[in-house]
């Protein structure tokens, strides 16, 4: 059977080591009164307790027993009700949220390691509550007073739910084609008509209402994109007093029977001139609705990062355990009838690299949470915008590369185990299942790969790139006088140099063939992605620099394994680049 503990020492590491959180809040005077280093310590470890004894016991029985659909009613496994439940009185939907409507207005920075947990524990689970999160996040920020007082305290105490409502099913990716319906009514609300598929969380038994947040069009919308506004169609009306009414005519179709995350209800929904109210502006719903999108695209990174969290602490029990083989330098373990798998290279090149990604990972994700809450927090105008351009330019990066690598770390950790890994009660089979749909919804990540080229290098002529490789070369100078970070100074200084230049060239390329942008964007995404991890790790031996003990020796063997083992993956990606458009371009359509 699986085990799972909740990673705080290293979060701690990043946290106050990497970032030195506490400094940041006590000069950012919206948070300096509302969170501490003694607060986060207690929310760590009640999390910690909490998703390691109720949440992932269910992780394996939810996924056997899974979501079932009768009748238009789905019933979520055994236990998820009642989690859902304690999950919700215990405050962890309402942590990050706005105090004016429930919530604890706990930063980004704080946020990011409990998701991280909770996805570990169980990611089907998980997603009930982040849903409600991220439809109640678009809603604090464009719906009226009087919606987010009728709605956002009973979603943030877990009492309602909510979803997000985009996909239909001839537009997955092009919401601009959507054909979901709103039309006014004379009490200032709107009917909606459409259907709309994939929706997590669409129905279910853990709350005793859904709120859905569902993109529409008006019938004198303009076309494309710019016709989408965003409505808050609730399952039931509710009444004056904020009790629960009315049923409302949206509905379940089916549940999707799908390859991983089974205890997630993924549904068809219908609307059938369903009451709904707009929020914020007509024809501005995709606006609001990326308020919700770059959050949760975090929230599928960190999905990533806690599923190959929980891959490598039980690949590398098994490893130390498992007796198989001898060392080739000779026995290691003379007085046992074999060695562990340890004592053999490939076994822990398998192991480094599950290992290296995770804690990057970890530690790019705190990053990106750092600018989420300067870009909200901050008393400093150009700090804000300065921020916000460095979470868009790394939004995609986050979701796309996070799980792209998470979903090849659980590969890993699943073949350490060889035979064994593919035997359901080991648990590696339905981490590789469950974490392979984080590649996927969001946004694909072949998708997230053409935002950052296109939208976040190409358009701006590379300005979002040129200005984090400028903060990567500040820390190359600040550090590259200490002989012991020389050789990752020089590693990562080499990178910087060599995403600025294919920045500039890519941009360029894209001038005289615009489909050099999606030709490059998946490699290009790549290769910046190990790009931030080279910056994460120069960070994190900084911050191990001159310490003693077990943790930060280890921290910087993992480290050396990424520079001389990984990194160097980036010089590939870059020459998949130089390959250019052509030849993927020049088989006739004929010919597939």
């Amino acid at each position: 059977m699986p085990v799972f503990k909740a990673p705080l020492r290293d979060m701690r590491f990043v946290l106050d080591d990497v970032f030195q959180a506490t400094d940041l809040w006590a000069r950012l005077p919206a948070l300096a009164d509302v969170v501490d280093r003694d607060t986060v310590d207690a929310i760590l470890e009640e999390a910690a307790k909490f998703n390691e004894n109720v949440v992932f016991p269910l992780n394996r029985s939810g996924d056997e027993e899974g979501a079932v659909f009768n009748a238009g009613e789905v019933t979520t496994p055994a236990g998820f009700k009642d989690a859902f439940t304690q999950y919700g009185e215990g405050g962890w939907i309402g942590l990050g949220a706005d105090p004016r409507w429930g919530g604890q207005g706990m930063p980004k920075m704080v946020t990011v390691m409990t998701e991280e947990i909770l996805f570990g524990a169980n990611p089907s689970f998980a997603l009930y509550p982040l849903l409600g999160i991220g439809a109640a996040l678009s809603m604090s920020q464009h719906a009226s007073d009087e919606l987010n007082e009728r709605y956002l305290p009973k979603i943030y105490s877990g009492e309602w739910s909510g979803t997000m409502c985009l996909t239909e099913p001839h537009a997955g990716t092009d919401l601009g084609i959507i054909k979901t319906k709103a039309v006014p009514q004379a009490d200032g609300s709107y009917e909606l008509t459409g259907t709309k598929i994939f929706i997590t969380g669409g129905e279910h038994d853990l709350a005793s209402n859904i709120i859905h947040l569902v993109l529409a069009k008006l019938p004198d919308a303009p076309a494309g994109s710019k016709g989408i506004s965003l409505f808050v169609v609730p399952k039931f009306l509710v009444n004056e007093d904020g009790s629960v009414g009315a049923r409302n005519p949206v509905s379940a179709g089916n549940i999707e029977h799908k390859m991983g995350i089974k205890g997630s209800a993924t549904c068809v929904m219908n609307f059938d001139a369903a009451k709904g109210w707009l929020v914020g502006e007509i024809n501005q719903g995709l606006a609001a609705m990326f308020v919700m999108m770059n959050y949760e695209r975090l929230s599928m990174g960190l999905q990533g990062i806690g599923a190959s969290e929980v891959a490598y602490q039980n690949a590398a029990a098994y490893a130390k355990d498992r007796l198989q083989g001898r060392s080739a330098k000779g026995a290691a373990q003379p007085e046992k009838a074999a060695d562990s798998l340890l004592v053999h290279p490939d076994v822990r090149r398998m192991l480094l690299n599950v290992r290296a990604h995770n804690e990057a990972g970890r530690c790019f994700a705190m990053y990106v949470s750092k600018y989420l809450d300067l870009a909200k927090y901050s008393d400093d105008a150009d700090e804000r915008a300065q921020a916000a351009d460095r979470v868009a330019l790394m939004t995609p990066v986050a979701k796309a590369f996070l799980t792209d690598k998470a979903f090849e770390a659980c590969v890993e950790a699943q073949q350490v185990f060889g035979g064994h890994g593919y035997v359901r009660e080991w648990g590696m089979e339905q981490l590789v299942r469950d974490t392979r749909i984080a590649q996927i919804y969001e946004g694909t990540n072949g998708v997230q790969a053409q935002d950052l080229v296109g939208r976040k290098l190409v358009k701006n002529r590379g300005a979002y790139v040129h200005n984090y490789v400028t903060e990567v070369r500040e820390l190359i100078a600040r550090v590259q006088g200490d002989s012991a970070l020389a050789s990752a100074a020089q590693a990562t200084a080499a990178a910087a140099d060599a995403i600025a230049q294919a920045t500039d060239d890519l941009v360029a390329a894209s001038a005289q063939d615009a489909d050099e942008i999606n030709a490059a964007a998946v490699d290009f995404l790549h290769a910046f992605g190990l790009f931030t991890y080279a910056h994460m790790w120069l960070l994190m031996l900084q911050a191990a620099q001159g310490k003693d003990g077990d943790f930060y020796a280890d921290k910087r063997r993992v480290a050396g394994f990424f520079f001389s083992r990984m990194l160097p993956e980036l010089d590939m990606r870059l020459a998949f680049i130089r390959g250019g458009a052509a030849p993927l371009m020049a088989l006739s359509a004929e010919g597939f």
